[in-house]
C-alpha cells in the first residue's frame, strides 16, 4: 500500500502492516508512528521473503539467515524473523537435518560421510548431524544406490562392471571396503 503524507507519496507498506496497524484514510501520523510503521514494514518484508524461501523446501537456519542477509535485510530484522519462525516451528535444524537425510536415503542414497558433509555445508551443527546420521548404514545405502545402476551395466565384463560401479559409488562418498563388498554382491546377483 502507498502512504501519502500531505498529499505526496512518502513510502509504501506491506498490506499486512497497514491492516495490523489499523491505518485509515486521512489519519494523522507522528514521526514516531511513521518510524514504527517503516520498522514493522521492514520486518514484514523480511518475514515474507523467508516464507517464500521456505516454500520450496525446508531450510536450515544458517541457509535462511544467509539468504535474507544476501537480500539486503538488516541483521536485527533477520534475527527477529528467525526467532518468530523458530517459535512457529518453521525453522528447526533437527527436523531439517532429518528431512535431508531421509530424502537422500529414499531417492539418492549417499554414505554417512557425504551426508555429514552436505549437512555441514547447510550450516547444521555437528551435534545435530551426529544425532541424525548415526543410523545411516553405509552397506545398505551403497547397495540401494548401486542396484539401479548395476542393471544398466554389461554383465559379461567383470572389470568394466567393477570399474563403472565403483566410480559411481565413490562419487557418493562410500569407502573402499563398502564399494568392494557391494560390487561383488551385485555381480554375484546379476550373474546367477
Amino acid at each position: 500500500m502507498n502512504v501519502f503524507l500531505d498529499g505526496s507519496f512518502a513510502f509504501s507498506l506491506e498490506a499486512e502492516v497497514a491492516m495490523k496497524k489499523n491505518l485509515k484514510l486521512e489519519q494523522e501520523l507522528s514521526e514516531a508512528e511513521i518510524e514504527a510503521l517503516t520498522g514493522a514494514d521492514l520486518f514484514q518484508r523480511c518475514l515474507n521473503a523467508a516464507f517464500r524461501y521456505l516454500g520450496y523446501r525446508p531450510r536450515s537456519e544458517a541457509e535462511l539467515r544467509e539468504r535474507l542477509k544476501r537480500r539486503g535485510f538488516e541483521a536485527g530484522n533477520v534475527e527477529a524473523v528467525l526467532t518468530r519462525l523458530r517459535e512457529q516451528g518453521l525453522v528447526d535444524d533437527l527436523a531439517f537435518a532429518q528431512f535431508w537425510k531421509d530424502n537422500r536415503e529414499t531417492f539418492r542414497p549417499r554414505s554417512q560421510w557425504l551426508t555429514r558433509l552436505e549437512l555441514r555445508r547447510k550450516g547444521v551443527t555437528d551435534n545435530i548431524i551426529d544425532q541424525v546420521v548415526a543410523d545411516v548404514d553405509d552397506e545398505d545405502s551403497a547397495y540401494r544406490a548401486a542396484q539401479s545402476r548395476a542393471h544398466r551395466l554389461p554383465d559379461s565384463d567383470y572389470e568394466g562392471f567393477r570399474h563403472r560401479l565403483s566410480g559411481y559409488l565413490k562419487r557418493r562418498g562410500f569407502g573402499y571396503s563398502v564399494i568392494n563388498n557391494t560390487v561383488e554382491r551385485l555381480w554375484q546377483e546379476n550373474n546367477k
